[in-house]
This record gives structure tokens, C-alpha cells and sequence, in this order.
């Protein structure tokens, strides 16, 4: 790491055109929406505890500070700690698994079922584009 600079890297979508290009941009929009609603979800979760509201605050903000920090280290795009794919996964598999733990835990659970399809629909596809790209 010290004084080694990583050459940006292209958006994914740039190597495509077409139909395939727009496909490509739209599965990574979807990617950025899914991680914002782990947020939202964490937020909906905390102020929805049986607790005082300086309480609910408090853990809501410390939750979205933990999620942060944790994808900010270790699934981010430009993140610190290079994981392999496999460890990525496993960070986003335990990220986006918390935001549909509170949706269940908000009494949600058909909406937690429908985000846990919708991500790993979209986290496979995302993987194997990001793959096919790197070859």
C-alpha cells in the first residue's frame, strides 16, 4: 500500500453499448438503491424499538455508523481493504442480510423475503458482469 495508487477504474457500463450498456448501468443503479435502503431500513428498525427517542436515536445512528463503516472497509469500490470476490460477498451477504433482518424485525417479512430475492438476483448479476469485464 505505501505509495501504491490504483489506476480508476472504468465504470462497468463504459465497456458495453446498446441495449446491453443500458442494462448494465441500470443493474449498477439498482445495486447503489439496494445498499441505500439497508439505511433506511436500519433507520426504520431502531425508531421503531420500544425505547425513549434519544435511545431509538442513538442505535440509529450508531447502526448506520457500523454499516458504513463496515462496506466502506470492506465492499466499497474504493475501499481500503482489497477482499477477494468471495470475501465481498460475504460482507454484502452480511450487510444486505441485516437490512432484511429489520424489515422482518418491523414486521415486514414478505418485504424482507422480496429485498433478499432482489439482491441476490442483483448481486449475482453484478458479479458475473464485474467478472466478464476483468477477463
Amino acid at each position: 500500500m505505501g505509495g501504491e495508487e490504483r489506476a480508476p477504474q472504468a465504470p462497468s457500463w463504459e465497456s458495453y453499448s446498446g441495449a446491453m450498456r443500458a442494462f448494465v448501468l441500470g443493474n449498477e443503479l439498482l445495486a447503489f438503491a439496494l445498499e441505500l435502503a439497508v439505511f433506511a431500513f436500519a433507520a426504520w428498525w431502531a425508531l421503531s424499538l420500544d425505547l425513549g427517542l434519544g435511545a431509538r436515536l442513538a442505535i440509529g445512528v450508531a447502526a448506520f455508523l457500523a454499516i458504513a463503516a463496515f462496506w466502506g472497509a470492506f465492499a466499497a469500490p474504493k475501499a481500503p481493504v482489497r477482499l477477494p470476490v468471495y470475501g465481498v460477498l460475504l460482507v454484502k451477504a452480511v450487510v444486505f442480510g441485516a437490512g432484511a433482518l429489520a424489515l422482518w424485525a418491523v414486521g415486514q417479512p414478505t418485504a424482507a423475503a422480496a429485498f433478499g430475492v432482489l439482491v441476490v438476483a442483483n448481486t449475482g448479476l453484478v458479479t458475473a458482469i464485474r467478472a466478464g469485464r476483468s477477463r
